[in-house]
């Protein structure tokens, strides 16, 4: 098939979706289909720069206030008509819902062109973190506008999917997420990199992956970094990412490690270094870090949804509890900072069981699901 991918965030930058398609279109130009990536343009990105295995078209977009290494896509429809008469794709493929995303699906739809959507991140449930919670019904009637316009919307969760069904959502699938063992592997644990972070042998590192913005849950994720530090041994906290809120964080906990955003081969080094990951966010779609920290072979603490809910098993390979008890993840990483037992029999299951999560059955299964929304009159 001739593909066309617009996503409003891509690798290099470094998020869930950017990893995510970036993978996709990888693995699907390797099966030999034309996979044509259209995002916004970046400096470090020539305006059609090609790939071996796809090529990417830069269009135009804004920095993203509070991230500046990221862009958000201005709408292109007439650019994107455009470029879709010039050379036809067989489907059109939608990964964000901004105003790129968006024109895109109107620019698919004049052309008569298969369009199909992803659904990534819950905009509307972000509001209250930003003081828009009356926007909140807004936020979710533009989601449901843009994806109710294409023929299939692809969430990572059957959980998600009967979410959205629920709030009027058509025409669901699931797209889950992979992670590769090659990439992620306690195979990468690093002493000299323990060293660098100051962590002697025996001290217990606790990592955090991830945009440092509201949504996230920061303040309960520091009142388990304290209860964590008041109840165990000595303890290290390094935060890898950046965001809004990085500033004010690093003035609060100087205490902490806070990497800014880097490479992905080093991210692999620092997830296998460390020893606990504690996931306190309760708006993610999927939850790609907390699979990567499983993967890295790390004790996992996480709230029961999303890829918790699919992958751990509590007490066996991580600790996972319900979502409306913040005391209960508090107390299970307190658990993780006092039990060196505990740490040591999650860690080794950890690993071993997210080797079935492969990306070679997902884009197979996404493959097949474009193949049959393109064929769909």
């Amino acid at each position: 098939m001739k593909l066309a991918i617009v996503t409003e965030t891509f690798p290099p930058e470094i998020n869930g979706v950017a990893m995510t398609f970036g993978v996709i279109a990888r693995e699907l130009g390797r099966r030999g289909h034309a996979v044509t990536v259209f995002r916004p343009w970046r400096a470090d990105l020539p305006g059609d720069a090609s790939h071996p295995e796809f090529r990417e078209i830069g269009l135009p977009g804004l920095p993203v206030p509070g991230y500046p290494l990221l862009r958000l896509g201005l709408p292109a429809c007439r650019r994107l008509q455009r470029h879709w008469r010039a050379e036809r794709p067989d489907l059109v493929h939608v990964a964000t819902e901004g105003p790129l995303g968006a024109s895109a699906v109107t620019a698919a739809r004049r052309l008569r062109l298969p369009v199909t959507s992803s659904f990534h991140t819950n905009f509307h449930s972000y509001a209250g973190h930003y003081g828009l919670a009356p926007l909140r019904r807004l936020a979710l009637a533009w989601l449901r506008h843009v994806h109710n316009r294409t023929r299939r919307t692809f969430a990572p969760t059957e959980e998600l999917c009967r979410e959205l069904a629920g709030l009027g959502f058509t025409g669901l699938g699931v797209l889950s997420r992979g992670v590769d063992p090659r990439q992620f592997s306690p195979a990468f644990r690093s002493p000299e990199l323990r060293a660098a972070w100051g962590a002697a042998d025996g001290e217990v590192v606790v990592l955090h992956v991830g945009r440092l913005a509201a949504e996230k849950n920061y303040p309960l994720l520091f009142r388990a970094y304290a209860a964590m530090r008041a109840a165990g041994p000595r303890l290290q906290c390094v935060l890898v990412g950046d965001g809004p809120l990085r500033p004010a964080l690093q003035a609060a906990h100087p205490e902490c490690i806070f990497t800014g955003f880097i490479p992905r081969d080093a991210l692999a080094r620092h997830y296998a270094s460390a020893d606990v990951y504690v996931h306190a966010s309760l708006t993610e779609t999927f939850g790609n870090v907390l699979t990567e920290a499983l993967a890295s072979g790390l004790a996992v603490a996480g709230f029961d949804y999303a890829a918790a809910r699919q992958f751990v098993r509590h007490g066996e390979n991580g600790l996972a509890v319900p979502c409306d008890q913040p005391e209960a993840l508090v107390a299970a990483a307190v658990r993780l900072a006092r039990d060196a037992g505990l740490r040591a029999r999650l860690r080794a299951a950890a690993a071993a069981s997210l080797i079935e999560q492969s990306w070679e059955k997902i884009i197979l299964d996404f493959e097949a699901a474009l193949a049959a929304a393109a064929a769909t009159r």
